[in-house]
């Protein structure tokens, strides 16, 4: 690994919302006001109804609880699209790279908004509402965000499963969130390796004896089964809804995802909230995004 140390340009810094100083004064804040602290942080937000309760937190034997914000109310794909339409509606949301580099978009945030909504609507129209499961079984593809924000658009909760799991392993976690509707692709790619997707989820909706709706993106253009009354294709389904779906009100400490540990270590699936903004009263940096090289797209 080189051990050369690339310099901040002087107009990055020029750009940079705090230096050291301001970060090592706010870090210091966390730790004797962190009520106060994230109280003021969470203004940042769109609530529908601002928190009064910012951390409530046991560490007991027996007794150990985290929660944040438990009283707030606000819909986490308002947060991430909406708000920013105002002022950055054209500017880039996501930049995209598939597995090959040459295949890239950028999508902004109105592109973004228009997308999601579209989905939650295809959603919508299957009757997925406030509270139902969704299982996500997708290469890494602009559509797993859209489905991810639409859910939370709509106060469905998403179970995001990695596209290179098995049959079996999908089948446990469409089992265990008890989901009905499963959102898929024709195929992934991985490495110039196509992995048979819908195939995968066939098999796995077998195993659970079956789901309600089956929403399938077109990835590679490649031919599968469609079982009719059950399966639709994406590109489809967005044809016949708008691109106007409003954002669901949610308690913060309600579910907005499900997650299912592997069967090595637990079969219960964890849940996570709109409002896990934090788990302790330590602010800790956030590591660099990261591509895998392993991923699917």
């Amino acid at each position: 690994m080189s051990e050369k140390v690339y310099d901040v340009p002087p107009e990055w810094k020029k750009r940079a919302y705090i230096d050291a100083a301001k970060y090592k004064e706010m870090y210091e804040r966390s730790l004797k006001d962190p009520n106060g602290f994230w109280a003021e942080q969470a203004k940042r937000l769109h609530w529908y109804k601002a928190p009064t309760k910012i951390k409530n937190s046991s560490f007991g034997p027996g007794n150990v609880s985290i929660k944040w914000f438990e009283d707030g109310v606000l819909n986490a794909a308002y947060n991430c699209i909406d708000r920013h339409l105002p002022k950055r509606a054209n500017q880039t949301a996501i930049i995209w790279e598939g597995d090959d580099p040459s295949e890239s978009k950028h999508i902004t945030y109105r592109e973004l908004h228009d997308e999601v909504c579209k989905f939650a609507n295809i959603l919508r129209n299957r009757n997925v509402n406030k509270g139902d499961r969704v299982t996500i079984y997708l290469p890494m593809i602009p559509e797993l965000a859209y489905a991810t924000l639409a859910c939370a658009r709509i106060g469905a909760i998403h179970s995001v499963v990695f596209g290179g799991f098995s049959p079996e392993s999908l089948a446990g976690r469409i089992s265990d969130c008890k989901s009905n509707v499963v959102i898929t692709a024709d195929e992934g790619v991985r490495g110039g390796r196509k992995v048979p997707l819908k195939a995968n989820a066939d098999a796995a909706i077998d195993k659970v004896g079956g789901v309600d709706h089956v929403i399938v993106v077109r990835r590679t253009g490649a031919k599968v089964d469609m079982q009719p009354g059950r399966d639709v294709w994406h590109h489809e389904a967005a044809k016949v809804v708008t691109a106007e779906c409003p954002a669901a009100s949610r308690q913060s400490r309600l579910p907005a995802a499900s997650r299912t540990a592997s069967r090595t270590l637990s079969s219960r699936p964890m849940k996570a909230c709109a409002a896990d903004v934090k788990c302790r009263s330590k602010p800790m940096p956030m590591p660099p995004s990261t591509r895998s090289a392993a991923s699917i797209t």
